[in-house]
């Protein structure tokens, strides 16, 4: 099958901003991976390049860099989902130095977001430390994690810790980003694979894998571990859609991967969106970003 035989996409990785700030913060992630960004991470842009790629869903998120920021970007992250119901899943921010911690995640609760994102390169923490644990640990079992994970300028999230994680806390799910560790990916085969709570995602690693690489990975975590994602604004999801076909993969791991392992993580499937297509404000309602 080719591309365009797949009629539904559904990215599990998208950074998104307020359009006021969506340029200064892809330059900010720019600067910190020391890479061009592609784009902006404004949600117009993402819609736009999507679209064009064939990307039928997308998984939004933004990561709060300090506690003050946590509810006001979930609401902003709620806000956008309800804009675009038949396109949108939202995943909370959380920061392990918030003082209202269990506020925060009846927060993510009540918006009706269906998850959290944590990076915790960009927030200052170790992912396997103790107020990281403590934090996660309110949450499991409620809502999955979508983590960042290996970066070797750091010791935040390498594979060993991401494997301190699912360890401590088997009832919470984990979305280990980059295959389990970026630019750590031998470490993260060896180390992680197998664990019952742990999935990866491709974002961010099939520019730098060969495809025979990538596909090896995808079969030692299991083609059923493993969601498609983009890591909106840094790639052109044309070609990262390019990139993942050129894996030597069949049919069924690339439908797995491209959606039904997501749909089945976060219990949903085409229904739900197609229920919320194209919603029609009230009278004198006006829509809200």
């Amino acid at each position: 099958m080719n591309r365009t035989d797949f009629p539904i996409v559904f990215d599990a990785h998208c950074h998104i901003y307020p359009d006021k700030i969506a340029e200064k913060a892809a330059i900010a992630i720019g600067r910190f991976y020391d890479m061009a960004m592609y784009t902006d991470g404004s949600v117009a842009t993402l819609l736009k390049n999507g679209e064009k790629a064939g990307i039928t869903h997308f998984l939004v998120h933004s990561v709060a860099t300090n506690p003050a920021q946590v509810q006001s970007i979930n609401s902003f992250l709620s806000q956008t989902v309800e804009q675009y119901p038949d396109r949108f899943v939202g995943f909370g921010s959380l920061h392990p130095h918030s003082e209202n911690l269990e506020e925060d995640i009846a927060h993510i609760c009540e918006l009706g977001l269906h998850g959290v994102k944590l990076h915790p390169d960009v927030q200052g923490f170790a992912i396997d430390s103790p107020e990281a644990i403590d934090m996660c640990s309110r949450f499991a079992g409620k809502l999955p994690l979508l983590v960042h994970a290996g970066d070797k300028r750091f010791d935040f999230s390498h594979p060993a810790q991401i494997l301190t994680l699912c360890k401590a806390l088997p009832n919470l799910t984990v979305i280990a980003a980059h295959f389990g560790g970026w630019s750590e990916w031998d470490e993260a085969a060896d180390l992680l694979p197998g664990l019952p709570n742990l999935y990866v995602d491709t974002c961010s690693s099939l520019y730098a894998l060969k495809p025979e690489r990538a596909a090896e990975l995808v079969r030692t975590f299991g083609a059923d571990r493993v969601l498609f994602g983009v890591d909106f604004p840094m790639w052109d999801p044309s070609e990262e859609l390019d990139r993942f076909f050129a894996l030597p993969l069949t049919d069924e791991e690339r439908e797995k991967i491209l959606y039904q392992n997501a749909f089945d993580l976060l219990g949903l499937d085409e229904s739900h969106f197609l229920a919320k297509a194209d919603p029609v404000p009230e009278d004198g309602e006006e829509e809200v970003l």
